[in-house]
């Protein structure tokens, strides 16, 4: 029982870095109509800047604090580049074929990975274990607190995410955009800004994800293949639904855990 406790919560943990990288497709898909198969480079671009980020910061920082500093830098540097993608490569592109777009993205994967790689090296490039202990006890439950962040940082994202949607005026409309675009520019809202806006919150949320799943064995040059894992997570919960994509994601992680 207890290694069955342990097993749940291990795929709750990577579940839920799982559930921010299927929100990301979902945003983008639900905006623009594409599925951005960019989505695992970027999450790449993410965990490796946070791997740079995390030794200089710890010069001056506690290494937590740095970790999450890094955390945040990274997401932000990720989502400006995934802003500048969607500015230079996706925009021009607005009235083509949706395969024509979709074909563009996979070229962007393989082009940011064979950058990122090269910062990478041969070897993978540790994050390390940000919270100073490896894992806590609850009873017999041994719980690695890695995966209680991921779990914690999905909860906090989703809540962001909900009070942006509905409280804010960009969020309106992005979700207005997302049900009718065509009614939308008809009320004032820029279509355009918000294809961006999807993309940059798309990236921050791979780089998120990504950092996160790093922190167990590094950034290596596979990483990027476990965001694939959140295809099969919002073909699950559907690809316009956030609450689907984090419903797939847990679902992956503790499939995943339990098998």
């Amino acid at each position: 029982m207890i290694e069955l406790l342990e097993s749940l919560v291990r795929g709750l943990g990577v579940g839920s870095a799982y559930a921010l990288i299927a929100i990301g497709f979902v945003i983008i898909y639900k905006s623009t109509g594409v599925i951005s198969f960019a989505q695992p480079a970027l999450m790449l671009a993410g965990a490796v800047a946070v791997s740079y980020l995390v030794p200089a910061l710890v010069t001056v920082l506690p290494r937590t604090q740095a970790f999450v500093l890094a955390l945040l830098l990274g997401a932000v540097g990720v989502a400006v580049l995934a802003l500048a993608i969607e500015r230079l490569a996706i925009r021009p592109m607005v009235g083509r074929p949706v395969f024509v777009v979709a074909i563009i993205t996979i070229g962007l994967d393989i082009a940011i990975r064979v950058v990122a790689n090269g910062f990478i090296g041969l070897g993978a490039r540790p994050i390390g274990d940000p919270w100073g202990l490896g894992r806590f006890s609850l009873g017999d439950l041994q719980v690695q607190w890695r995966h209680l962040v991921m779990m914690v940082t999905a909860v906090l994202v989703l809540a962001v995410l909900f009070w942006f949607f509905r409280y804010t005026r960009h969020g309106l409309a992005m979700r207005a955009a997302a049900f009718d675009q065509e009614a939308a520019l008809t009320q004032g809202v820029s279509v355009g800004a918000v294809f961006a806006l999807s993309w940059a919150m798309a990236g921050g949320l791979a780089a998120v994800g990504g950092a996160l799943l790093a922190t167990g064995g590094g950034v290596d040059q596979q990483l990027w293949i476990l965001a694939l894992a959140a295809l099969p997570a919002i073909i699950l919960g559907g690809l316009d639904s956030l609450g689907g994509a984090v419903v797939g994601g847990l679902t992956v992680g503790v499939v995943q855990s339990l098998v």
